[in-house]
């Protein structure tokens, strides 16, 4: 008896425990699966950071696809004209507003400015999904990312920012011209090391119209950087994957 009692008492014990640890599990799981459900069911916010070809391009997308973009500039007041033609869904900022707007943010400003804007804003941009489509070719810091990698030294200049390369990786017009175009689409290829960050980044690829192809981590973004085999390309992800010699989705 005096053994049946003891076991009962560990058994109970036992199952406190499991399930303390299985609640612990469950709740990060649950936190997890409500911001992929909310990325990939209800139109985000985003912002650019720089409103120019490129950003203006890919912001573009994302407003016909029905998400609300804050662009942003030093000057706002010239956006008007490209804000106006996207209808009520976009609207002009300051990168300050932009910041505080963004579920997401595109950083599309010249390489050469990123140790100013990481300088400027990077504590405010802490914790926030940024998509890096910056190229450092033309940038006196090309040599940098020549050593360190181009992911890793954006990385460096903004610190505990969760960024994701990504629309790096063409010339802005082949996006425009590109989006949303009968299966196969164009692939994008993005790397990163918060996977959170990338599914995030995967939903807006997707959103913009095209096929994401995870690549890997933000050393593995020098695959497809500027002035590399791997830059360039309007492929299906299955020919962009065996291009950068990785794995293609499987859903695909």
């Amino acid at each position: 008896m005096i053994m049946t009692v003891q076991s009962a008492l560990y058994s109970r014990r036992r199952v406190l425990q499991l399930t303390a640890a299985t609640g612990l599990a469950t709740s990060a799981l649950v936190r997890t699966t409500s911001v992929m459900a909310q990325t990939a069911s209800a139109p985000l916010k985003i912002a650019t950071i720089g409103a120019g070809n490129l950003g203006a391009a890919v912001g573009t997308l994302w407003v016909k696809a029905g998400h609300e973009v804050l662009f942003s500039s030093r000057n706002p007041d010239n956006l008007k004209g490209l804000v106006d033609g996207l209808g009520a869904k976009a609207r002009a900022g300051t990168v300050d507003e932009a910041i505080a707007f963004g579920d997401a943010i595109l950083l599309a400003v010249p390489y050469e400015a990123y140790p100013q804007v990481g300088a400027d804003y990077a504590e405010k941009l802490k914790g926030k999904v940024v998509l890096d489509a910056g190229n450092a070719n033309r940038s006196s810091l090309f040599a940098e990312t020549q050593e360190n990698g181009v992911g890793v030294t954006t990385a460096k200049y903004f610190p505990g920012v969760r960024i994701v390369r990504a629309f790096n990786a063409a010339n802005h017009r082949l996006f425009t011209s590109n989006a949303n175009r009968p299966a196969p689409r164009m692939a994008v290829p993005i790397a990163g090391d918060d996977a959170e960050a990338l599914e995030i980044a995967k939903t807006l690829v997707s959103s913009a119209g095209f096929d994401p192809l995870v690549v890997g981590s933000l050393k593995d973004a020098d695959k497809f950087a500027m002035g590399t085999e791997g830059f360039g390309h309007v492929l299906p992800a299955v020919e962009l994957a065996a291009k950068l010699g990785v794995l293609a989705p499987a859903n695909l």
